[in-house]
């Protein structure tokens, strides 16, 4: 099958995905409303580089579509996926004729009944707008990408860093890729496509440091080869349990031996370290890391409480951490060491602390409503300190001092990333003697903020000790859960362009 292509002066393209990370270990179930969706114009409300007058968005004449991303959580529902699939899919029917489609995903989204879900969606979106339309897909170096996936898109990238400060700038680069292609008229891209046996937790494989450092900092120089447009390497998602879980290193261009030879030295880099992936800060017990920041100089003195990172999957009602902490005499009386903890989803808590406002003292009942398997509900008794409505994530939030720990309760989930997440709550971090927080890597700023920092390996839906988890569904053998695996074939499978039958399974 032949695969010229006409030059096109000005694009016609559509915006379209759903976007979120899906724990299943997690027993919480994402609903459609989480996915905030964006429809028609108001989607290139998300995209800086797409706004008027900027370059790409002259170039082009754009058509948003539906665009949706969720907070990392449970399994999507099989109802909310079909009132979001079926309504992008309508809204992509009456759009005029396109030649390019922006398929911008995260690549993590696990669906009831479902496997492979935003392969399955870009499968109804290619049947809705044409076999010609060029695909190029964005992704989240946390995503999944299997042969069907890379088959039905033309051009796919996704983040080059993690944490993933160059978020916006891969949208960019997938969106510059989509319409130069366009705009020459060169062919469809080859992609090779090398599976790589490994599953590694984000916190293990963070781009801050070796090895994953250097092994990502040789996307550059096979993306400078001649005949090369793109390369990439998934991490994949460590917290579901599907076949398509695992490393993938996909890289497109116009030269078949280019493409096939870069792809191979990416996968075999990624492979070759497998053993030297650490977790990009020391680990520790949850006591064990109190008792060290108690005895350290260091302040403020970050812990990161891993196992039920919201933005990671996990629910983001675990009491376990807060339940642990308030237990600490050390922290029973006002004048003790000043710590922050974010943070524990209460609805009714909410509603009582609101009702008797800042400076009054209550009982509340927060946190287990979802996932109570390593703590029931808690009660605390404390001063109102902070009360803050209207946020997008958590709705309202509200702060209880119980002795000297100030805990951040929340209507909705909220991950607290920003330094303006706790002054916007009357909270100064910078002064706290210690933060606690429900997340993984700590996020940029703060990181710059911690002066002392380590994660404990806490209980939840994204618990850090993968191997205990319990997967069944992945591809076997799988590091590290088959240390003694024998190499695995890293060879470039050269998939098919996205209008010809994809044959052969997904190895």
């Amino acid at each position: 099958m032949t695969h010229t292509r006409t030059a096109v002066a000005r694009p016609v393209i559509a915006v379209a995905g759903l976007g979120i990370e899906s724990s299943t270990f997690s027993p919480a179930r994402t609903e459609a409303p989480a996915f905030h969706p964006l429809r028609g114009g108001e989607v290139f409300d998300r995209y800086p580089f797409l706004a008027p007058g900027e370059e790409l968005r002259e170039a082009v004449e754009w058509h948003g579509a539906l665009v949706g991303k969720s907070l990392p959580g449970g399994t999507v529902t099989a109802a909310a996926w079909t009132a979001l699939t079926d309504e992008l899919i309508e809204r992509l029917a009456a759009l005029p004729r396109l030649n390019g489609l922006w398929y911008d995903i995260h690549g993590a989204m696990t669906v009831e009944g479902i496997d492979d879900a935003e392969a399955v969606l870009l499968e109804r979106i290619r049947a809705t707008v044409g076999p010609d339309v060029i695909v190029s897909t964005s992704m989240d170096l946390h995503g999944n990408v299997s042969r069907e996936l890379a088959h039905r898109s033309d051009l796919i990238t996704c983040y080059r860093m993690a944490p993933h400060e160059d978020h916006m700038e891969t949208k960019e680069r997938a969106v510059r890729n989509l319409v130069e292609l366009l705009v020459s008229g060169r062919p469809r891209p080859v992609k090779a496509w090398v599976p790589v046996p490994v599953l590694l937790a984000g916190e293990q494989t963070s781009t801050r440091i070796e090895p994953a450092k250097s092994v990502y900092a040789a996307i550059d120089e096979v993306e400078a080869i001649a005949g090369v447009t793109d390369a990439a390497i998934w991490v994949g998602y460590a917290w579901a349990d599907e076949p398509r879980n695992r490393a993938v290193v996909v890289v497109t261009g116009d030269d078949t031996a280019a493409v096939s030879a870069g792809a191979e030295r990416l996968a075999r880099g990624f492979w070759d370290a497998r053993d030297d992936f650490d977790f990009v800060a020391p680990t520790g017990t949850y006591d064990e890391l109190l008792d060290e920041a108690l005895d350290s100089d260091k302040r403020p003195y970050f812990i990161s409480d891993t196992g039920d990172n919201p933005t990671a999957g996990g629910a983001g009602d675990v009491t376990w951490g807060l339940t642990q902490l308030l237990k600490r005499p050390e922290f029973q009386k006002e004048d003790g060491p000043t710590v922050i903890y974010a943070s524990v989803p209460g609805p009714a808590a909410i509603e009582t602390a609101v009702a008797a406002g800042i400076g009054a003292t209550v009982t509340v009942t927060a946190g287990a409503e979802v996932d109570d398997r390593h703590a029931g509900p808690v009660t605390l008794t404390g001063v109102v300190h902070a009360i803050r409505h209207g946020d997008r994530d958590a709705e309202t939030e509200v702060v209880i001092r119980v002795g000297s720990v100030y805990a951040i309760l929340t209507r909705l989930r909220k991950p607290y990333h920003h330094e303006h997440d706790f002054t916007d709550l009357d909270l100064d971090p910078r002064s706290a003697d210690i933060v606690i927080v429900k997340i993984g890597y700590l996020e940029p700023e703060l990181f710059d903020m911690s002066v002392g920092w380590k994660m404990a390996l806490t209980p939840g839906g994204v618990d850090q000790d993968l191997v205990r988890l319990g997967h069944r569904r992945i591809r076997r053998p799988m590091f590290p859960f088959d240390r003694d695996m024998a190499a695995p074939d890293l060879t470039a499978r050269i998939i098919q362009a996205s209008d010809e039958p994809l044959t052969g399974d997904d190895e």
